[in-house]
């Protein structure tokens, strides 16, 4: 029950960070931090490494003062999600 629930968190992690990627306004080494990111989510069997790796990836970017506010909020919620899901 916990691992599905586990998988259906890291899918809607995964959507929300393709869509954050397809913003047309988003530079592109915060696209490369996320495909990154998504690429850990989605490759890696070990699913606690794989949030780990992606924490590392997205924790970089919520210290980029120049990113949109908005992408900035959307990018601490993930890593919040994340974070709950790795204890």
């Amino acid at each position: 029950m916990l691992e599905s629930k586990m998988n259906e968190d890291l899918q809607n992690i995964i959507t929300v960070l393709e869509d954050l990627k397809e913003d047309p306004t988003m530079p592109k080494n915060v696209k490369i931090k996320i495909q990154n990111a998504i690429s850990e989510l989605k490759n890696n069997k070990e699913k606690n490494v794989a949030i780990h790796k992606a924490l590392n990836e997205l924790d970089d970017l919520a210290d980029n003062s120049s990113m949109d506010s908005f992408i900035r909020s959307q990018i601490f919620n993930i890593i919040s999600v994340l974070e709950s899901l790795s204890i």
